[in-house]
């Protein structure tokens, strides 16, 4: 589809002129020795009386603020233009230690010099994440929960005990409020180009920011108070982020070495053809393929993220015919940001029609799935988010997580790149990373966190059979104990179970002629486990159904290490005869329990992926229906949590586990008797 390309702005006429034309409307020249005293301290007072308020509420008049700051800024600006990198240093450097950031506040000094557009605007992006960071330590100082919203974090009360209303207001008209000029929402948000952003206002924050640490210094001495710092994000298990698995790219440090200067320098011809970038924010564009290429990572992704953002509203708002949502809106109206635009629905109920135009499915599942996974569900790394709000520590960004966002933009720039490049879509580096990309799968849903749960736990249950065991005619000489008939006789109901199952394993998976014993192994678990279920747009119940099957999920695994531990230690204890007695009768109601709980494990395990791989079917129960199948599944949650409970090492409850197993097994074939579990309905 064709993207307009005669964008010339983000910005609405009035937030436009707010940036751009309202503080320079003022030409009086100001002196900064009116805000500095002697020794370089912000004069706070001095700063404030250019505060401007209504008459009605006396709450804050932004316009007539900014009108009035524009002068200070203008002259903070040339100012720090003045300074050389030393005397900033010696100077500033020890104001900025309350953010835990000094080195990214020096750099923005630095930036200040040239005032290069680009780096202003990323600059300013840093600083306001690692302000807003700061900020919420401080808030930490008198309130327990810190709030999400740097809008909430700067209008709290907690903040204005600590700075005094008065700067609080001052801050507000320049970030946290869209009444001001809003500057680290139009960035983060992909609105501004990096000829809107006056440098005045990025150094009119750095002074800002090194008075904030003035004002927190004297708070902390009178209050004999002590600021603790957040620990940053740390991203682990980084295998998982790795977005291009497959045959063509099939481990991270294959990725690291695939993502070259060759694959860059593509890339850096695809921006500047695809109808995906707006031609006012190429220079981002080309910065931020820039900093990869100089292992800048955290500010190459920092430069990407607004602009596959502003660039998918491109397509959302010309797909869904409402152009005017390309823009940023005035305080009083939504603006479209990616949670609109990954939704189903369009705020007046109408149909997204965003998917419905990518018309490949594998173009839809990068799209979606990738976004869903990186920067929304709960579980994945949230990198805009954190990114945004200073929980990562951006001198040690990892290179795998810019390797995914990077490798993800490239596929958005060649799907939307104009046939006639052709040549270097097919380019011989660039078509292994379209075909990887096409097989992407999500990665942080609720139903691909669920797999990965039970492919582990099948994984612990695969270790039992190697659990160090007594000789069985050693344990038939303790006394007082009879055979292993309960056992058994469980053993078998399960197989039955199991039998009744085989029934509704897909045809995939498992051939009609497999016997009952080949149904309860791995190679079953992973096939049904790899079965595609959708995960966009999942509806409620399904979300209902997939929380309460990850919980039965995770207590099967604790119940499976706890069996692994307590048979290696008593089996230990056992070969050096440390055992009393009533110790070696409770081994051996261990060793027996054991025979039947590996394949109860095992049965769960099937019937959690059985209807994992049925779960949309929830939505054809009716609410009664669905009431009860809740009912069934929390009944087997119960069942497994105190198996936790009887299977640790403080309880070692035996017996009472195959009483408890025997009535859970009475349950389970009931409700499969009357064809009640969500296999049933998909058949």
């Amino acid at each position: 589809m064709a993207l307009p390309d005669s964008v010339t702005t983000c910005l609405s006429q009035p937030v436009h002129y707010a940036i751009c034309k309202l503080g320079f409307e003022n030409q009086d020249t100001y002196d900064i020795n009116d805000i500095l005293s002697g020794n370089g301290e912000v004069c706070w007072q001095a700063v404030t009386e250019h505060m401007c308020y209504l008459e009605s509420d006396r709450s804050v008049d932004y316009i007539k603020s900014i009108r009035s700051l524009g002068p200070v800024c203008e002259s903070v600006n040339s100012y720090f233009k003045s300074l050389t990198k030393e005397q900033f240093v010696i100077q500033y450097a020890s104001w900025f230690h309350w953010t835990n950031c000094t080195e990214v506040f020096l750099e923005v000094f630095d930036v200040l010099q040239y005032t290069q557009a680009t780096e202003v605007a990323l600059g300013l992006m840093k600083l306001t994440s690692c302000l807003e960071r700061a900020l919420g330590d401080v808030y930490l100082l008198k309130g327990n929960d810190c709030p999400f919203l740097l809008r909430d974090l700067l209008a709290s009360k907690q903040l204005a005990d600590v700075f005094g209303q008065a700067v609080m207001n001052v801050l507000r008209i320049f970030i946290g409020s869209p009444h001001g000029l809003n500057l680290r929402n139009v960035l983060w948000h992909g609105f501004a180009s990096p000829q809107e952003i006056p440098a005045k206002y990025c150094a009119m924050l750095l002074f800002l920011s090194a008075g904030l640490g003035q004002l927190l210094q004297t708070y902390l001495l009178q209050t004999k108070s002590v600021l603790v710092h957040r620990p940053y994000v740390i991203f682990i298990s980084l295998e998982e982020l790795d977005a291009f698995p497959g045959k063509y790219l099939t481990t991270s440090k294959f990725l690291l070495s695939y993502l070259n200067n060759e694959i860059l320098s593509i890339a850096e011809e695809l921006v500047k053809l695809s109808s995906f970038v707006l031609k006012t924010m190429l220079p981002f564009w080309i910065a931020a393929l820039t900093a990869f290429k100089q292992s800048r990572y955290a500010d190459s992704v920092i430069l990407l993220l607004p602009q596959l953002e502003v660039g998918l509203r491109l397509l959302f708002t010309t797909t869904n015919k409402c152009p005017n949502r390309l823009l940023t809106a005035e305080s009083s109206a939504l603006y479209t940001t990616f949670d609109e635009m990954l939704a189903k629905h369009l705020d007046n109920e109408e149909v997204n029609q965003l998917p419905v135009v990518l018309e490949e499915p594998a173009m839809e599942s990068i799209l979606k799935d990738f976004l869903w996974d990186f920067l929304n569900h709960q579980e994945g790394p949230r990198i805009r988010d954190r990114l945004s709000h200073g929980e990562i520590n951006l001198e040690t960004f990892p290179r795998e997580v810019a390797n995914q966002i990077v490798g993800f933009a490239i596929t958005i720039l060649c799907r939307f790149s104009d046939k006639n490049m052709f040549s270097l879509k097919e380019h011989m580096v660039i078509k292994p990373l379209m075909n990887c990309a096409s097989c992407y799968r999500s990665r942080f849903h609720p139903i691909s966190r669920l797999k990965k749960q039970v492919l582990e736990c099948m994984k612990s249950i695969c270790l039992w059979p190697e659990l160090p065991t007594v000789p069985e005619e050693q344990v038939q000489k303790i006394k007082g104990l009879e055979g292993n008939a309960e056992a058994n006789t469980l053993i078998l109901v399960i197989s039955e179970i199991t039998s009744q199952l085989q029934h509704y394993v897909p045809q995939n998976c498992c051939s009609s002629d497999d016997s009952i014993s080949s149904v309860l192994t791995e190679r079953l678990l992973v096939e049904l486990c790899n079965t595609r279920i959708c995960t966009l747009y999942s509806p409620r119940p399904v979300l209902e159904v997939v929380a309460v099957l990850r919980k039965i999920s995770a207590q099967c695994h604790q119940v499976s290490q706890q069996v692994i531990a307590g048979a290696g230690l008593r089996y230990t204890q056992w070969v050096n005869k440390t055992l009393r007695s009533r110790q070696r009768h409770n081994y051996r109601r261990m060793l027996s329990s054991i025979k039947f709980l590996s394949p109860v494990l095992w049965l769960i395990l099937l019937l959690i992926t059985l209807e994992l791989v049925s779960v949309h079917s929830v939505c054809k129960k009716n609410p009664f229906d669905y009431q009860q199948y809740l009912k069934f599944l929390k009944s087997v949650l119960q069942y497994t949590e105190n198996l936790v409970t009887y299977t640790s090492p403080e309880k070692n409850k035996w017996d009472e586990t195959m009483e408890l197993t025997k009535k859970t097994l009475i349950k389970i074939r009931k409700i499969i008797d009357r064809k009640l579990m969500l296999m049933h309905l998909a058949t």
